[in-house]
């Protein structure tokens, strides 16, 4: 272990251990070694694959696939246990400062192997929402976030651009809210109702059900009429939802609700989120190449603060040379002419690093108004 690795641990994992002792310095040696980082990559990465491959259909039926990929749950399971068993053993749990709860990251972790162990070992009759206990492993791709160092930078400057943009995201968040408030009363429950058509002989219309998408997709409540109208204007499948909303309502006066839902929604909307983040986005990067640029300027000049004390030494201890009479003549010419390449070497370095700062400020420059 580096010694940059092991300073960033806490000096005790548990009441009782310390870094001193053996086989916790092993079990940090595992934490922060490679291979296993990449081993823990590859597992979320294959995990996230089996969940995309897994196709859900109505009244609990399954696919071979999806049997098969079941299959594979105890073993992704069982990887992400061993992680955050070795952590917990590493690091300890909660107690003290740097253990494994005082990180974010590490309670996502938590959460997804609890929740994972909970779906695993309840059955349906429990009296437990076994489906929402399984849509937790949705945050598992978030693992991977944690994982690279890129990502996380990603998704962090992400949150911190949102709050940055003000008064201009008063009207995402509106418009949204708005739209899904104008059919949850004229349509309550007629998502469910089938009144508007009429079934053909040899067919029985009952008066309710549970809805399209397990009843997800309705104008039942403003939560539901959100996520609907959220879908209307990404415009994937809102032809979908005018049909079925003709279906339950009547096609009359559906058509004043949705066109200027989508021309509004899916065409001012989104085109005014993207300008906004786009903006913030810029003025995030100009911010960070200007902190690029101080400390790259300040390492330099502790650097040249440090050369130049250097130096200074050595002259110091040159004229103290010098100064002895033992020191022969040409013992002095040769100090002489060294210190004066020395001088030399460094006014041209000088010159050279500040031709190179302002280069790189010259491009930041053309580069900003470029972007």
């Amino acid at each position: 272990m580096t010694d940059k690795k092991r300073n960033s641990m806490p000096e005790k994992t548990h009441a009782a251990f310390t870094l001193n002792q053996y086989f916790l310095v092993c079990y940090l040696a595992m934490c922060v070694c490679t291979p296993f980082e990449y081993m823990v990559l590859f597992t979320i990465i294959a995990n996230c694959v089996c969940l995309a491959m897994e196709v859900h259909l109505p009244s609990k039926d399954k696919r071979p696939l999806s049997e098969k990929l079941e299959m594979t749950e105890k073993y992704f399971m069982g990887i992400f246990t061993f992680e955050a068993s070795l952590k917990i053993i590493a690091l300890g749990f909660i107690l003290h400062s740097g253990s494994y709860l005082r990180n974010v990251w590490n309670i996502l972790d938590f959460i997804v192997v609890v929740t994972g162990f909970l779906t695993m070992f309840m059955t349906s009759g429990s009296g437990v929402n076994l489906r929402t206990l399984r849509a937790v492993r949705v945050l598992r791709p978030l693992k991977l976030v944690s994982g690279v160092p890129i990502a996380t930078f990603i998704f962090l400057l992400l949150l911190h651009i949102w709050p940055l943009t003000d008064n201009p995201t008063e009207l995402p968040n509106t418009i949204p809210n708005a739209p899904g408030l104008v059919p949850c009363q004229p349509q309550d429950n007629n998502s469910r109702q089938v009144g508007a058509f009429n079934c053909p002989a040899g067919f029985t219309c009952k008066g309710y059900w549970e809805g399209p998408n397990y009843g997800i997709t309705s104008f039942d409540n403003i939560g539901y009429a959100m996520l609907t109208v959220f879908q209307c204007i990404t415009m994937e499948g809102w032809t979908d939802v005018l049909y079925m909303t003709n279906r339950a309502y009547g096609p009359r006066f559906n058509w004043i609700y949705f066109i200027p839902l989508i021309v509004i929604g899916a065409f001012l909307l989104i085109n005014l989120v993207l300008g906004v983040l786009s903006g913030e986005f810029a003025k995030e990067r100009e911010r960070v190449e200007k902190r690029r640029a101080f400390l790259k300027l300040r390492r330099q000049q502790q650097s040249d603060r440090e050369l130049n004390g250097y130096l200074d030494w050595i002259q110091k201890a040159e004229e103290v040379i010098l100064a002895e009479e033992q020191t022969s003549f040409a013992e002095k010419i040769r100090i002489i002419k060294a210190r004066k390449r020395a001088e030399k070497l460094r006014r041209r370095s000088n010159d050279a690093e500040k031709q190179q700062v302002a280069n790189e400020l010259e491009s930041f420059e053309a580069g900003k108004y470029h972007f």
